[in-house]
């Protein structure tokens, strides 16, 4: 169908251009299920002569892997956190400033506007391109021995964060002590103490079963951080355009999906966190606005400024 292939395509002479997709989320996770969606519909839309192979579970590598075998054109597609763009990337650092969306209606309004859009073509130069943005939810704080009911409750406490210089940033600035601890050792550090609390969406927090050792759920909603589904150009620019309107059409159907089911799953997961004898907490945000509100003028953050101006202004 194309003639030389796209790299990260197979295009066998008597069936349709296959376009090869990993990420490294199980089958049942919201994500897979809407790439599946993604798939079907671009079969669609092609009338056939495009499909998607989808690896899921970390297969062919973690988030990262995929990113650069798809920045050589080895795979076509992959989802990938804009956090983890940030080293390729750093404008990426904007959509990780704390409280930097209002809620999240001007969150997802952000990300359609000019500047979401804007947003998506920056990794050009880098060899990918993104068709659209997937829902990761927000970021709460959780804990073990008290619950954080402001700003004020946070000081002192031992919070395990991602390795991110914005998460350690926000956590100094609330007057805890920020502890970059890897996931998979999460469980056992809040069980024994080594840490006090942790923030994460509601998914995660369900699925990790940290419900087990932390009684308080906080729904500060400090961080909403969009995850990218992105296409390599050496594969995107050797499409037809039949199928690359397919594509991006499919994968904007496929956002759609993909926001409805998160939705379901993180308002069961709280459920299930109440069942399990979580007690749920609405915040003082604004005790954590305030004490956030000097991180985006720091010297880490004067290259997205501009970036961050346009976010503030979008209804």
């Amino acid at each position: 169908m194309i003639r030389p292939k796209a790299p990260g395509a197979d295009a066998p002479a008597s069936g349709p251009l296959v376009l090869k997709l990993a990420h490294g989320l199980d089958e049942a996770h919201p994500v897979h299920k809407a790439m599946l969606h993604m798939k079907q519909r671009l079969e669609e839309l092609s009338g056939g002569k495009a499909t998607l192979d989808i690896y899921s579970g970390g297969v062919l590598g973690a988030e990262v892997d995929c990113l650069e075998q798809t920045q050589k054109g080895e795979l076509a597609m992959t989802k990938v956190s804009t956090a983890a763009l940030e080293a390729f990337l750093p404008e990426m650092k904007a959509f990780s400033v704390p409280f930097v969306f209002r809620d999240a209606d001007h969150f997802w309004n952000t990300l359609h506007s000019p500047v979401g859009k804007r947003m998506l073509g920056l990794g050009v130069e880098r060899h990918f391109k993104g068709l659209c943005y997937y829902d990761s939810g927000d970021r709460n704080f959780y804990s073990t021995k008290k619950p954080i009911r402001s700003a004020q409750d946070l000081k002192g406490l031992k919070v395990r964060v991602m390795n991110s210089r914005t998460a350690m940033d926000m956590v100094n600035a609330l007057e805890g002590s920020p502890c970059p601890i890897s996931w998979g050792e999460l469980y056992t550090a809040l069980a024994q103490g080594t840490v006090d609390a942790a923030e994460n969406n509601p998914p995660s927090f369900d699925t990790s079963r940290h419900y087990e050792v932390c009684k308080y759920f906080t729904l500060s909603g400090h961080q909403r951080i969009p995850d990218m589904v992105i296409i390599s150009t050496k594969v995107w620019d050797r499409l037809p355009l039949d199928v690359r309107n397919a594509l991006q059409q499919a994968a904007d159907e496929s956002e759609l999906y993909q926001r409805r089911l998160w939705k379901e799953m993180t308002d069961a997961s709280l459920a299930k966190a109440k069942e399990k004898g979580v007690e749920i907490i609405v915040p003082d945000l604004e005790s954590f606005r305030k004490a956030c509100a000097p991180i985006p003028d720091s010297k880490d953050y004067r290259g997205v400024q501009k970036i961050l101006s346009e976010i503030r202004e979008v209804q």
